[in-house]
């Protein structure tokens, strides 16, 4: 079986793949433009990418493909509805980086309470303004809402609790039973209570997957709710937040922002990166590289190969992410 894999990926799983018979490819400079030519040339049962993007026009002209896995949790770099149509699965590795996820999450909390990044910028340019930043607030007996209460909420619930941080838990499908067996204060999970628990808490962390309903969710209504000069983590999508929305919250409620991620990002390292949100001083970036840490490469790695795998043994795939239709 001859997979493609379009994209860095641990060396570990390339072995395992070709271990267990595989045939690879391995091209990680690939992007939308590229990728159909390189899969008319391989002509591959499997595709494997990270951050490279699977639109529709390079799904619809497949007649090889059977899978795309994506190694990592979320896929929306892929058109699932367009790969449904033509009987392809899509496949992801959920919970696997999700202690990397929520490491990076937890550095964001702090960023936001100790402006690291700005402080290491006015001492790196011969600057001492201890007085200015000398200004922490502490996370001690702050309250953290987490929106959504999946393997990364989890998580960053676990290690927030470790600061002294008192963690409410809110998720539409949440109940006060799980909460209390995941150790967080039950902070509901219908919209109203959403809003309600935004104006108590000092750290809201947005851990809900991208999808048609979650689209935009952190709007005006959202940020306007929010307490004032509190600190806001998005490391799940750019898609869920309104980023005027936020800008404007940014200057009007003094908000403090952590972002891995970004409504238009790069797909490809050679495409210019322009977005207000690394432009304001109250905002903290990251290179949406939440999941990249060797330990959360490796367990995606291992759970990439089971997919394949599987497949190879059954004829099935496994982690199918998008309701297949006969090709």
């Amino acid at each position: 079986m001859r997979v493609l894999i379009a994209d860095k990926f641990d060396a570990s799983g390339i072995s395992a793949l070709e271990a267990a018979e595989c045939e690879v490819v391995v091209d990680p400079g690939l992007g939308p433009d590229t990728l159909p030519q390189a899969l008319a040339s391989h002509r591959p049962e499997v595709l494997i990418v990270r951050s490279t993007k699977v639109p529709a026009a390079v799904i619809e002209g497949q007649d090889s493909l059977k899978g795309i896995i994506r190694a990592g949790a979320g896929h929306d770099n892929i058109d699932s509805a367009a790969a449904s149509a033509k009987g392809i699965a899509v496949c992801n590795c959920p919970g696997m980086n999700a202690v990397a996820v929520a490491e990076l999450a937890m550095g964001h909390v702090i960023n936001c309470d100790r402006r690291l990044p700005a402080q290491n910028i006015e001492l790196r340019g011969g600057h001492w303004f201890k007085k200015e930043f000398a200004k922490a607030r502490g996370l001690k007996g702050q309250s953290m809402l987490l929106v959504g209460m999946g393997a990364i909420g989890r998580e960053v619930a676990a290690r927030a609790s470790a600061f002294g941080i008192d963690v409410v838990g809110w998720s539409r499908s949440l109940t006060p039973e799980r909460a209390q067996d995941l150790g967080v204060r039950f902070g509901g999970s219908s919209h109203d209570d959403l809003l309600a628990q935004l104006g108590s808490a000092d750290i809201v962390s947005l851990h809900v997957a991208a999808t048609p309903k979650t689209k935009g969710m952190c709007d005006a209504e959202f940020f306007g709710a929010m307490r004032d000069g509190a600190s806001f983590i998005n490391t799940a999508r750019g898609t869920l937040v309104d980023e005027s929305a936020l800008l404007d919250a940014i200057g009007s409620k003094g908000l403090r922002v952590g972002t891995d991620v970004y409504q238009n990002q790069p797909g490809t390292p050679d495409e210019p990166f322009d977005t207000p949100l690394a432009k304001s001083d109250s905002i903290f970036c990251s290179h949406h590289c939440g999941a990249s840490t060797d330990q959360a490469q490796t367990a995606v790695a291992e759970e990439t190969v089971r997919i394949v795998t599987e497949f190879q043994k059954t004829g099935q795939f496994v982690n199918v992410v998008n309701a297949l239709q006969p090709a």
